[in-house]
């Protein structure tokens, strides 16, 4: 980091690297609630969690089942999400495409780049 360089402005320049990859061909863009709900999904794969459909449903910070549950189905058909069997198989666990994968590969070497300046 530069010596000059405030914390701001790393943040500042993530931000712009983060919004040309967006520009890129790859997934379709997501809305603030998709992307809210893409967030809790990556961090409870992270946290090795697992997170099923009716988990989701209880969250009232989305919104009502009907919200969630059309969110849900929009970011299946735009490929941000799979939903996969558990062993009750009226219960469906959401996990991540590959293709959302790669798109945080890709906003973490953003953020890499950023605080190199």
């Amino acid at each position: 980091m530069k010596k000059n360089t405030r914390p701001a402005d790393i943040y500042l320049r993530f931000l712009q690297l983060a919004e040309a990859i967006r520009g890129l061909p790859s997934l379709p863009p997501l809305d603030p609630l998709e992307e809210r709900i893409l967030a809790l999904v990556a961090r409870m794969s992270q946290d090795k969690e697992r997170l099923s459909v009716r988990d989701m449903m209880a969250k009232d910070e989305f919104g009502s089942p009907a919200t969630i549950h059309s969110r849900l189905k929009s970011m299946r058909e735009k490929g941000w999400i799979v939903l996969t069997d558990t062993e009750d198989t009226r219960r469906k666990q959401i996990d991540l495409t590959q293709a959302a994968l790669s798109h945080f590969d890709k906003l973490s070497k953003c953020m890499v780049k950023a605080t190199q300046g």
